[in-house]
């Protein structure tokens, strides 16, 4: 019996040895395989770099929903990358992007402060995407950057907080980088060009004479050349128009009669969410600031970690980047007329629309396609019974053209709030059903395409 208990204890001492000297060699084993993970940092940093990006595309001159769509695509994608890393369950989209191949990697076993590198990445790349930013406008890029940089600062060893700045000024830098070689590089200097020759005809879209542009040219006719950020969205098979026709009895006339009545009655509640989405460019973040805004506000409201606010925002911001170069694509191939061209000309000469029209052909929606795109993603994130308050105009000052108040609206999904938004642009009489449909169903397919990255190893 005693010998059975010494060889007992003998054999528990090797296997308790045994155990602890595997722990130490897996825990070395896992430090040279991976950085170290963040956990459980706050969406805090993210949320506020997304105000500030959409209070630069508000204020910067020149700015048009094309441009800044392909600013938001890139900033939500620096946002990603530069947090990634500190994430080992989770994916670099470098490999996946088209012809983004690689990107900087920090280096193993050293300390990083992810949030300081998405700190010094946006600053980076807002600088860079709007590069006719100045006075105001770009001291307010540097004190954010400023302001984060100090508060992280206070609890972080100082070669941490120089590595962690470095790391993200270098990701963003590369990334810059290929952004320029995308077509749509500086696309403010020339948002309106004699390059292009429009086409005459019937059912051809014409320069509005109630109109958001003082401009009679097109805005950005060859934006839908531009390379995507994911090359399965380049693809996609181009949706085609009802075909054209002035017969009292067909769907053609019938979608434009459709917008015609409707702009007669319009009710109080249909005028405010006409105006709520119209999103302005001169007077606002642009239509695709609201979709990027409706991110911050599901952020806000879910309360994600770093990472999956990162995420949140390169999947809204490559979604309608990509949403506004397919719908350019399709408006300048068809170049589809506007509601009010069509019925001037066939049912009331003196018909003016609710809504002043934008610079460019009808077919498909804009607002349409990348709100249908932003749901498609958000669900994805978040879920499809998401209930939340869309607060992006709160406490603007009444519309200066119709007097009315912008009043916070509350959606019980983010579906509810795309097809509002695709509803609005018909309200607004600058758009059929047929274009909104389209729109919808063209932006479920880019944003279902982003949800299928690899994301996740």
């Amino acid at each position: 019996m005693e010998l059975f208990y010494k060889k007992k204890t003998k054999s528990l001492f090797f296997i308790f040895a045994s155990l602890i000297i595997g722990s130490i060699i897996n825990s070395c084993s896992k430090k040279t395989e991976e950085p170290s993970p963040i956990v459980e940092i706050t969406a805090d940093v993210p949320v506020r770099w997304a105000a500030m990006t959409l209070k630069i595309a508000e204020k910067t001159p020149g700015n048009t929903p094309t441009y800044a769509s392909r600013g938001f695509g890139y900033l939500g994608l620096t946002m990603y990358e530069t947090v990634v890393n500190g994430y080992p369950e989770y994916a670099s989209l470098a490999g996946q992007l088209s012809d983004l191949t690689t990107l900087p990697k920090p280096t193993i076993d050293l300390k990083y402060n992810y949030a300081l590198s998405l700190n010094a990445g946006q600053a980076y790349m807002l600088r860079s995407i709007y590069d006719q930013t100045s006075g105001a406008n770009k001291g307010s890029i540097d004190s954010l950057e400023k302001v984060i940089l100090t508060e992280i600062s206070k609890t972080e060893a100082a070669d941490v907080v120089t590595r962690s700045v470095a790391y993200g000024q270098e990701v963003a830098k590369i990334i810059f980088e290929w952004s320029k070689t995308d077509l749509g590089y500086q696309g403010y200097k020339n948002n309106f060009t004699l390059d292009y020759k429009l086409p005459t005809g019937p059912g051809i879209w014409v320069a509005p004479t109630f109109s958001q542009s003082a401009s009679q040219l097109p805005l950005h006719p060859f934006w839908g050349k531009n390379r995507t950020f994911l090359a399965t969205n380049a693809t996609l098979t181009m949706p085609k128009p009802i075909p054209y026709s002035t017969d009292p009895r067909s769907q053609y006339y019938a979608q434009f009669l459709e917008v015609y009545a409707k702009n007669k009655i319009l009710t109080q509640e249909e005028k405010e969410i006409a105006l709520w989405w119209g999103d302005d460019p001169s007077r606002t973040f642009t239509p695709p600031g609201h979709a990027y805004s409706l991110a911050n506000v599901a952020v806000k409201a879910a309360k994600p970690n770093l990472m999956r606010a990162a995420q949140t925002y390169a999947a809204v911001g490559m979604s309608i980047a990509d949403a506004f170069i397919n719908c350019w694509k399709c408006k300048f191939v068809f170049v589809a007329e506007r509601p009010s061209s069509f019925i001037r000309r066939n049912i009331d000469g003196a018909f003016v629309q609710f809504w002043p029209e934008p610079p460019f052909p009808a077919f498909y929606s804009g607002h349409s396609v990348q709100s249908g795109a932003t749901a498609t993603v958000l669900t994805a994130l978040y879920g499809s019974d998401f209930k939340f308050i869309d607060t992006s105009h709160q406490g603007r000052e009444k519309d200066p053209l119709t007097f009315i108040e912008f009043k916070n609206r509350s959606y019980n999904s983010f579906w509810e709030a795309a097809e509002e938004a695709a509803y609005s642009r018909f309200l607004g009489g600058i758009h059929t059903r047929s274009d909104n449909d389209v729109g919808l169903a063209e932006g479920r397919k880019i944003g279902q395409n982003v949800n299928a990255l690899k994301w996740k190893k």
